[in-house]
Formats: C-alpha cells, structure tokens, sequence
C-alpha cells in the first residue's frame, strides 16, 4: 500500500466534488477512462464535461488498496438530498488517475478488481 494514492483518490474525490476541473485534470492523466452504467468517457475534456454536468456528492468510505488499484465505498447524494451507496474502482499511476470506474456496490467493484477484506485500509 502505497499513502499516495490513497491521497490521489481522496483529492480527485474533493476536486470532483468541489466541480474544481484544474485539479482533477491535474490528478488524472491524460488518457483517463472513467464509466458507469449510465456510460463512458476518455480524456480531460470529456471528463470535463461529466465533472460539470454532474448534480451529486460523492463522499468516499471504506477504503481498498493493492497494486495501484483503490477500490472506495461511496455514498452518493443527489441534488433533492436522496442517497445511495456503491463503489468506485480507480488505477493509479505516478499519482494520477489513470481509470476510475463505478460500480453498483462494493461486492462488485472488489470482485471486479480481485481485491479482499485483506486490501481493507483502517
């Protein structure tokens, strides 16, 4: 387990949420995938317009590391207040995001990413 990218993940969490595109540009690299189920971009400028046409919060919990792979619980609330739970799974290279991707809940994202109960960070 490497701090830095669990702090790479946490500051592309308060830039995502703050709609602060200087930093999460600068914390993703240039080729940056990201999806979910409602879709999929690549690069700054798409993730540009998916950080500003967002209407949610994203506040991260439980914690997942190994090998440049963080996988975070997260809690999302919409605009009207309403919250819901899943898991985003994000690559980490040189403290950049390289891939995030959202899944419907944490089983999920740590299957998909071959991560356990023993990548838990406390």
């Amino acid at each position: 387990m490497t701090t830095s990218e669990i702090a790479t993940v946490l500051a592309w969490h308060d830039a995502l949420n703050a709609v602060d595109l200087d930093t999460l540009v600068a914390l993703s690299s240039d080729d940056i995938e990201f999806g979910d189920s409602h879709g999929a971009g690549q690069g700054h400028d798409s993730l540009r317009r998916w950080a500003t046409a967002r209407k949610t919060t994203v506040e991260p919990g439980r914690l997942y590391v190994r090998g440049g792979v963080v996988v975070v619980e997260q809690k999302i609330t919409g605009p009207q207040g309403a919250s819901t739970t899943a898991a985003s799974a994000f690559r980490v290279v040189h403290d950049q995001v390289t891939s995030v991707f959202r899944h419907e809940n944490l089983a999920s994202a740590l299957a998909a990413t071959e991560l356990t109960e023993a990548d838990r960070v406390d």
